[in-house]
């Protein structure tokens, strides 16, 4: 491929036809390669959130997105330069349901975007500086941290963490920020 794909339509069939001609490498683990940075509550927390009176931010990887965007894109950008075609956004747990573990669910559209976002950026630089190379941003959808499938109460076998309507909702709002940040497509990850 030597011509310059922009569109997120176009990028789809560059992957099809891709695909067609030779195993396409996916890049590996995000949460590794953001514990091996040893960050602290106050790296979690960045400028934005310095002043949270909510529960502890460190370990929320997603919102890393929003408080240490250039992390994430150098993280991406190591992947690409050992030879991936696909990386995946920094986005496992970024819709609602989950990120109101923190008290966060409010801004998960924003989340999800800017870590579509982090992915595009990158892919970008790397297709700038190998001519002819087309990167690929998979938005990354994971489970919930609540259940939907069985009960919460022994004592009531109908009682679930969270509706269908909710993960609906949780999930509709979580791929429109993949794809408005510029992800090519949008899977869910095995757990």
């Amino acid at each position: 491929m030597t011509e310059k794909i922009s569109q997120p339509s176009e990028r789809a069939l560059a992957l099809e036809q891709l695909l067609s001609e030779r195993v396409v490498i996916i890049d590996g683990a995000m949460g590794t390669m953001i514990q091996l940075r040893n960050l602290t509550e106050a790296d979690f927390r960045g400028v934005r959130f310095e002043d949270w009176k909510g529960k502890d931010l460190r370990g929320n990887n997603d919102l890393l997105n929003l408080t240490q965007p250039q992390m994430i894109e150098d993280i991406h950008v190591q992947y690409l330069e050992a030879g991936a075609d696909i990386i995946e956004t920094n986005t496992f747990n970024s819709q609602a349901i989950s990120l109101a573990d923190y008290g966060l669910e409010s801004i998960a559209y924003e989340v999800a975007k800017a870590g579509a976002k982090c992915a595009r950026r990158a892919a970008d630089k790397v297709e700038a500086t190998q001519t002819g190379r087309t990167c690929f941003v998979a938005g990354a959808i994971g489970p919930t941290t609540k259940t939907s499938s069985i009960s919460t109460d022994v004592n009531n076998p109908a009682a679930r963490g969270a509706t269908y309507d909710e993960l609906v909702a949780a999930y509709g709002e979580q791929v429109r920020g993949l794809l408005d940040g510029g992800s090519t497509f949008c899977w869910s990850k095995p757990f």
